[in-house]
């Protein structure tokens, strides 16, 4: 049995206006340039990041203490970027989901920031959010598809499953985690296979923000582990010294991820 999984996008009920948290963050505190967001062309077709609409894109951000300064006003300010983005091919925008931080205005347990469509909403989502805590990577990743993968089974008894578009999940981290990540992405592998979803259903992909040597080991052990020990699951990602900050960048995520689309399983 084979599984051929596709990188994608996914969002829910919005529940993001800046106007119930706090003041604008346009003045956040030493952000970066913003980064410019004309990459599509007049014709949705025609643009490069057309592929976005086939998908639901969340993003799960690192926000543990060693995110603080540089890192995080980096990865806001690509995110402020993306979000324009992903809102031309999908007026639903994107989903934030934070390692330790959640959501006090959101519709569920998981706390994201949903339907995020603006650089203005994400710098003020960053403005409030501050990096604390470890890395739960695994634990958080597990709850995030573990939920996707129950509302898939619900859409399959339902015979609606083509209605639930498949869910792209981004992570975006500096350091090493501090759980499991290898079992949670094979055992959510597995319960794919199990209900007969998709090939393209989930796909994963990590990138990393600063130049954390152990991070970048941790990754590619990750990515080793999964490819010689389960056949052929291989996660995406940047972690080579040459592309350390690449998640700083938004065509660093949104372009590469139109280029490198495959997670594959094998069983």
């Amino acid at each position: 049995m084979s599984f051929l999984r596709k990188l994608t996008t996914r969002k829910s009920v919005s529940n993001t206006d800046p106007a119930q948290m706090h003041q604008s963050a346009a003045q956040m505190e030493d952000t970066p340039p913003v980064y410019s967001t004309t990459a599509t062309s007049s014709a949705q077709g025609d643009s490069p990041y057309a592929f976005l609409s086939t998908f639901d894109t969340c993003f799960l951000i690192d926000d543990s203490g060693s995110m603080s300064g540089r890192n995080w006003r980096e990865t806001a300010a690509a995110l402020s970027a993306i979000a324009p983005i992903c809102t031309e091919q999908d007026a639903n925008g994107i989903d934030l989901y934070f390692l330790n931080h959640r959501n006090p205005f959101a519709s569920t347990s998981l706390g994201a920031y949903t339907n995020v469509i603006s650089t203005a909403s994400v710098l003020e989502i960053f403005r409030v959010v501050t990096p604390n805590g470890g890395t739960p990577t695994g634990a958080r990743l597990n709850k995030i598809i573990q939920q996707y993968i129950e509302e898939l089974v619900k859409k399959q008894k339902q015979g609606r499953e083509a209605s639930l578009k498949p869910l792209n999940i981004i992570v975006i981290t500096d350091g090493v985690a501090s759980d499991d990540v290898e079992s949670v992405i094979v055992s959510a592998a597995r319960k794919l296979d199990t209900i007969g979803a998709e090939p393209w259903q989930v796909g994963i992909q990590f990138f990393q923000v600063g130049q954390e040597r152990d991070a970048a080991a941790d990754l590619k052990e990750l990515d080793d582990a999964l490819s010689e020990i389960h056949g052929a699951l291989a996660l995406l990602f940047l972690s080579s010294s040459s592309h350390a900050r690449s998640a700083s960048h938004p065509t660093a995520i949104v372009a590469d991820a139109s280029c490198r689309v495959k997670v594959q399983w094998k069983m």
